[in-house]
């Protein structure tokens, strides 16, 4: 295993994390009660699963081919999305295993609990778990932003796919007024700077592969 397999790794990673991400908006069913026992809900759970783990590799691989050059900028992004996608690991995880099985007999728990981000609110019995959903916008905000400015500065990877990752983390905040339903779709140029992200980086994986001279062979 090289140095250009794992880069190669992390860019298939960005790529699979990107499309899952945006095509998962079209695909969702509504957040509430009634839907979480469905297959659909399972489903989309566990693309969404599959997209957090995907995208926590691929903007790792994103953050060390740059790490030279993006500087602490870079570093603070990425420990914000590296975040931001392993709580969304945990919290996928309660929404595929846990919520099933609470629906029928704790139906507003799971309320509150899907109230935490499809925009209806909650009634304060949460406790600390409140905290969740304005911490994961925060990150996935400051994260976006920060890191995408960071690869556009650096310049190893697609300069635009950069931009459209800082601009796109901050489109949920422009859109907040808007039914659920569609301002889910605020995704969508974020999961096109990480399909962007992740293709440039196996170019330049290859790239950087290619530049590489051979080592000579000694008797």
């Amino acid at each position: 295993m090289t140095s250009t397999s794992l880069f190669r790794l992390a860019a298939l990673a960005a790529v699979v994390a990107g499309a899952l991400f945006a095509g998962i908006q079209f695909i969702h069913p509504d957040d509430d009660v009634a839907t979480v026992t469905t297959g659909a809900w399972a489903l989309v759970a566990a693309l969404t699963f599959v997209m957090a783990l995907a995208g926590l590799v691929g903007v790792t691989g994103l953050y060390l081919r740059q790490v030279e050059r993006s500087g602490l900028l870079g570093l603070i992004g990425y420990a914000l999305l590296a975040l931001f996608f392993l709580l969304t690991c945990a919290f996928t995880f309660v929404e595929t295993l846990i919520l099933p099985v609470l629906a029928d007999e704790a139906p507003e728990f799971v309320g509150n609990v899907l109230g935490l981000f499809n925009g209806d609110g909650t009634d304060g019995s949460l406790g600390a778990l409140e905290l969740l959903g304005p911490t994961s916008g925060v990150l996935y905000l400051a994260g976006g932003v920060l890191f995408g400015v960071a690869a556009f500065r650096a310049g190893v990877t697609a300069r635009w796919a950069g931009l459209l990752l800082a601009v796109g983390a901050v489109l949920p905040v422009l859109t907040g007024f808007l039914p659920h339903a569609v301002a889910r779709f605020a995704a969508l140029p974020v999961g096109m700077a990480l399909v962007g992200l992740g293709l440039s980086l196996w170019t330049a994986a290859s790239t950087r592969q290619s530049r590489t001279p051979p080592v000579a062979a000694t008797s």
